[in-house]
Formats: C-alpha cells, sequence, structure tokens
C-alpha cells in the first residue's frame, strides 16, 4: 500500500478540511512508522543500520512539504520522513531501506533516512548536512539559469550552521538571489552539544543577517506556523526574491539515534517539551475546530497500523542485495 501524495497540484490556497486532516495523517503516520522501527523492529535485530528518530518534530517536515509541487527540489535531512510521505515515496520502500533489503530505496546500500530519490526531486542528505547547502544553492542556481519556476528546499539542524560550508553555501545564495528556501530543525542539541555552546547570538537566524537574505523564527511544534512561514518563503522564491532562512525551534525528544540515550539532557527540559507536542496539539486544534472527534481518530489510527503492517510484511519478503550488486547504481553510466 503506498501513501496518498498530499500535493499533486500547485496549492498555496487557504487549508481546507481535507488538507488540514491530511496534515495531522501525515504526522502521525511518521511517528508510529519512526516508533515501529525503534522499538520493535531495530530491537528485533531486523534493522542493521543506524536509526534516527524525530519525536517532537513532526511538523518541521509536514508542515513545510505541503507546499512543494512535484518538480520542486528538496535536499534532505535524516529527520524528514514525512516530506518524503508528502512526496508519494511509497512507505514499504521506506521500510525495506531500514532492513536493508532490495526494494528499499537505496535497494540495500543504505539502511537509515540517508537517502534520497531522484524520482521525486529529492536529493540524498550527506552526513555531515551543512555540506547539503551549497549542493541545494548548485541546484537553486541551475534552476534560476534555466529560467523554471521551481524552488529548493535546503533541510538542516542547528548544529550545521555553526561550520564553514554553510555559510559559504547561504553566501552564495544570497548573492544570486537563488529560489532556495534553508530550513533549519533547530532542535537544540547538535548531537550531545547544546546550542548555547555553539553559538554567541540568540538565534540560528541572527547569523545570517550579514548576508542579507529574509529570515522567519518559527514554533517548529506547531504545524500550521511552520505551513503559513513556508508559505511566505516560497512565495518569495518564486517572485525572484532570493532565500529564505527558517529556524524552526523545536526539541529533539529522543537520542540523536536509537543508541543514545540523551542522559546529557536534563530530565525538565524532556518535561517541559512534552507538553508542546505537536500532535497533540494539533489533535486539541482539530477538536476545538469540530474537525477531529473520537471516532475519525481511531479510523486514523487504525488506517495506519493497517499501512504499517503492509508495508512491514512487504519489506520482510524483499530479498537482501547481492554481493555482486555492490557497485550497481553507484557509478555513472554514460
Amino acid at each position: 500500500m503506498t501513501t496518498k501524495p498530499l500535493i499533486d497540484k500547485p496549492r498555496l490556497a487557504e487549508l481546507n478540511e481535507t488538507t488540514l486532516l491530511d496534515l495531522l495523517y501525515y504526522m502521525k503516520l511518521m511517528r508510529a512508522v519512526e516508533h515501529r522501527i525503534e522499538r520493535v523492529l531495530y530491537r528485533q535485530g531486523k534493522i542493521p543500520g543506524a536509526v534516527y528518530s524525530a519525536r517532537g518534530e513532526e511538523a518541521i517536515p509536514v508542515g513545510s512539504a505541503a507546499h512543494l509541487r512535484p518538480d520542486d527540489v528538496v535536499v534532505s535531512l535524516h529527520r524528514t520522513m514525512g516530506m518524503f510521505f508528502i512526496r508519494g515515496v511509497p512507505l514499504r520502500r521506506i521500510i525495506a531501506q531500514y532492513m536493508g533489503r532490495k526494494g528499499g530505496v537505496t535497494d540495500g546500500r543504505d539502511g537509515n533516512m540517508h537517502m534520497g530519490d531522484l524520482a521525486y526531486n529529492i536529493i540524498a542528505p550527506i552526513s555531515h548536512l551543512a555540506e547539503t547547502v551549497p549542493v541545494a544553492a548548485g541546484a537553486a542556481l541551475a534552476i534560476k539559469m534555466r529560467g523554471e519556476d521551481r524552488v529548493v528546499y535546503s533541510y538542516f539542524g542547528d548544529g550545521a550552521t555553526s561550520t564553514g560550508s554553510w555559510h559559504e553555501g547561504v553566501n552564495f545564495a544570497a548573492v544570486q538571489r537563488l529560489p532556495l528556501v534553508l530550513i533549519c530543525d533547530n532542535n537544540q542539541w547538535a548531537y550531545s552539544t547544546p546550542l548555547e555552546k555553539q553559538m554567541a547570538v540568540e538565534h540560528i537566524v541572527d547569523r545570517a543577517a550579514g548576508y542579507g537574505i529574509a529570515t522567519e523564527i518559527v514554533d517548529g511544534n506547531d504545524v500550521l506556523a511552520v505551513h503559513e512561514a513556508t508559505g511566505r518563503a516560497v512565495a518569495r522564491a518564486r517572485a525572484g526574491e532570493g532565500p529564505t532562512l527558517l529556524e524552526c525551534k523545536t526539541f529533539r525528544m529522543t537520542g540523536h539515534a536509537a543508541h543514545d540515550d540523551a542522559r546529557y539532557v536534563p530530565a525538565h527540559l524532556f518535561e517541559e517539551w512534552r507538553a508542546k507536542d505537536p500532535i497533540d496539539r494539533y489533535q486539541r486544534y482539530l477538536r476545538e475546530q469540530g474537525l477531529l472527534d473520537e471516532e475519525k481518530l481511531s479510523s486514523l489510527e487504525a488506517r495506519i497500523e493497517a499501512e504499517i503492517d503492509e508495508a512491514v510484511a512487504w519489506a520482510e519478503q524483499q530479498p537482501y542485495p547481492s554481493p555482486d550488486e555492490l557497485e550497481r547504481g553507484v557509478y555513472y553510466e554514460a
């Protein structure tokens, strides 16, 4: 079973009831899939690689990706699973990817969200995430030179903004006025390094002040706030007004990866941010708007569990790649 793309045509108009409920579906699907991967499959030994969770950060990839057109380009992050769903990447392929099976996005050559899929205009992340910003700027430059009405998203974390490549990429995009939307998933911890030990300024956007680009601080735990801010950034990019840096403030409700117990994070921070959970907040909003009740919620959760069950069952039937396929798809063939 595949997930239906949220955006199958350009849509920057007001959100209707269907789209509002779609946002909830994609956030809950993202959390449920990551829970199944980390708390079940990984512990059963069925995941051969690392597992990265975005628990508590689901509003950022989902709220932002809802503005993408099919021909727009995304340079991803390992915490953007919801964006893959919205772009239309089948759930079963993502599960197979984690399990190192053929049928996964990399056909078993990698085992986590370090992946891209050019069929959906998604460029894979580079492990040192700041390196993706010059790549995204290059893609945006190509689009501008061709005169195309397309935008590029570049997702990265707060730690990426502490490296030289990030600043070089942002400066180049600013000088060239590229159609680039820079989305910082500011979860306040670059692995185990807190934000205050990364920089002397208060906000990530303060680092971009010298580059002359538009910036905006966003509540990264409010999917509608992310959606609205990204809409403004996309509109500026399409209008030829250059890049925008969105600092989405959120919190990583887990360690950097499944092998990290995050004992370096003060316990009270988890309690404070648990009260700001993006899915709980959005469900309350939908209830207040009369768009969600217990019956609809139960139906949605049952649908998600069924989709995950089907995807896992399919992935488990896929073979592991053969060693003689090691170099296939690695080198360009003229």
